[in-house]
């Protein structure tokens, strides 16, 4: 399943050339993602206080258009397993106006518990069995 996520640049979130800034990204993915997992009945903030932290290990980003301040945008995710203990977002953003490919990205993660040992929790492991 695909998840859609829409939001708007704000005029911070650019720099001098008048683009998003190539960092910003990030912070519009990570939001996408946790908007994703709550959107699942996986509730980030609740796992970290019970000692299981979602972690990044990798991150690929292929930048294709700008986005500048006020465009309208979408980021889509989808959560695929890549190992018994990895797990992947394949994101993309898009400009809402014309549905212009801005980012493709994967984002590796895993999950750690209290001791920081990689592990899958249920609530991740119920999301590849449906």
């Amino acid at each position: 399943m695909t998840f859609r996520l829409d939001m708007k640049v704000r005029d911070y979130e650019c720099d001098l050339q008048g683009i998003v800034n190539n960092s910003v990204y990030f912070n519009y993915l990570e939001h996408a993602r946790h908007e994703y997992l709550l959107a699942q009945d996986v509730d980030f903030v609740a796992l970290a206080k019970e000692g299981i932290n979602l972690v990044v290990v990798r991150s690929e980003m292929d930048y294709k258009a700008s986005l500048v301040p006020g465009d309208k945008f979408y980021v889509s995710v989808e959560m695929v397993r890549e190992s018994r203990l990895k797990f992947a977002f394949i994101q993309h953003v898009y400009r809402a106006s014309d549905d212009k490919l801005a980012l493709k990205a994967k984002v590796i993660g895993t999950s750690v518990n209290a001791e920081g040992r990689p592990f899958l929790p249920e609530q991740l492991e119920r999301l590849f069995a449906a």
